[in-house]
């Protein structure tokens, strides 16, 4: 069976409609404070993508702000988040509604161990420190 994407039961053409005041109506309180603080890179965020939105074109926005909780108006937009090396992307869908953009670039991978080092006997894989 197909996953339905949706936001609190709104299909994504429904949560598109949405105003910022409904939204926030809808999220949680955390989120909430975070977007009524309107702090200074995330309004210059929010900017960006007005802009962007308004020439139409479908190029992706770079931030570094990782902390911008997902608005409704951001539907359907690619975003380029930095992880603190690189930048990845996101493609904004409606269930990632009210989380933030930084939960969707991972900042660290999984930890892969080698074999042993060069000259090391077979015991030596065990010992948790070298002295």
């Amino acid at each position: 069976m197909a996953e339905r994407i949706a936001f609190k039961g709104l299909l994504p053409s429904d949560a598109e409609k949405l105003t910022n005041e409904q939204y926030i109506q809808l999220i949680k309180s955390r989120q909430r404070r975070s977007i009524k603080r309107n702090a200074m890179d995330y309004r210059k965020l929010c900017e960006k993508v007005e802009r962007i939105k308004k020439s139409g074109s479908q190029k992706t926005i770079k931030t570094h702000t990782r902390e911008a909780v997902i608005l409704p108006s951001w539907i359907g937009l690619r975003f380029e988040v930095h992880n603190g090396k690189t930048f990845q992307i996101v493609q904004i869908a409606a269930n990632m509604l009210g989380h933030r953009l930084g939960e969707y670039a991972y900042s660290t991978k999984s930890v892969v161990h080698s074999a042993p080092g060069i000259s090391a006997t077979k015991g030596s894989k065990f010992i948790g420190e070298k002295k």
